[in-house]
């Protein structure tokens, strides 16, 4: 009881331990060795949370793993490709695409991007395309470039995620998706016009007062520029007053 207690797989009860899984689809949790030190599992009722994760216990810390990366260190593909959940990690790699990883029911963290830099360049962020996914795919972004990796966004509009997108159109759909995402550059300055009505006057200054501040922590000054131009045709300023404004 005291090793299924300090395990983080059940929890006391009333009449002794209880199942914290119970009624729900295991995935197991695999550390780099192939040790599974931890359980991720979605609940098959409306009873609780969706997902629930194993707790940090002595063998497994959340801020330190990445689930599947046991499997996608191997993968043949060049570079891996970053998901939210298990569904769109195991949806990728049924399809074929085994250089996916996903972060365990927490948000991304300095960590995992120093996990992720051992064995790749560059990371494709495939988060839900909702709001959350994006605000999440904003936070990841600086996190990853600051650990040295290039990163682009994969673009799945209007399906909400890879495991929808992949059942509605395939898997050379999204391989053609993976080929033209777009550089992270791009992908905050329309974050940032999403915010704004650019037919309106106001509206468009307010954006590209943002989006120069932004432009601003770009550190090479040719990328600075070209996405300065990016950000003014979109307002329909000249690239010369954006750079000002930068």
């Amino acid at each position: 009881d005291n090793d299924m207690l300090e395990a983080n797989v059940v929890t006391k009860g009333k009449y002794g331990p209880h199942d914290r899984f119970s009624n729900r689809v295991i995935f197991p949790i695999i550390d780099l060795r192939g040790n599974v030190v931890a359980f991720g599992g979605r609940a098959l009722d409306d009873k609780g949370a969706k997902y629930l994760n194993s707790s940090d216990t002595p063998v497994f810390k959340k801020s330190k793993n990445l689930f599947a990366l046991n499997f996608a260190k191997t993968s043949k593909y060049p570079g891996l490709i970053l998901a939210e959940g298990y569904m769109d990690v195991i949806a990728m790699h049924q399809a074929g695409f085994t250089q996916a990883v996903a972060s365990l029911g927490t948000a991304f963290t300095t960590q995992h991007s120093v996990l992720l830099k051992r064995y790749t360049q560059e990371v494709r962020l495939a988060y839900d395309s909702d709001g959350a996914g994006q605000k999440a795919a904003l936070r990841a972004i600086p996190i990853l470039k600051s650990a040295g990796i290039n990163v682009r966004v994969i673009h799945m509009d209007p399906y909400k995620d890879p495991d929808e997108f992949i059942k509605a159109r395939g898997a050379d759909a999204f391989r053609n998706l993976i080929e033209r995402s777009e550089d992270h550059n791009a992908f905050r300055i329309e974050q940032i016009a999403a915010k704004y009505d650019l037919e309106d006057d106001e509206a468009r200054v307010l954006f590209l007062r943002d989006a120069a501040r932004m432009l601003a922590g770009i550190e090479s000054t040719i990328e600075r520029e070209v996405y300065a131009g990016r950000a003014a045709k979109m307002a329909g300023v000249t690239a010369e007053a954006m750079n000002v404004e930068v």
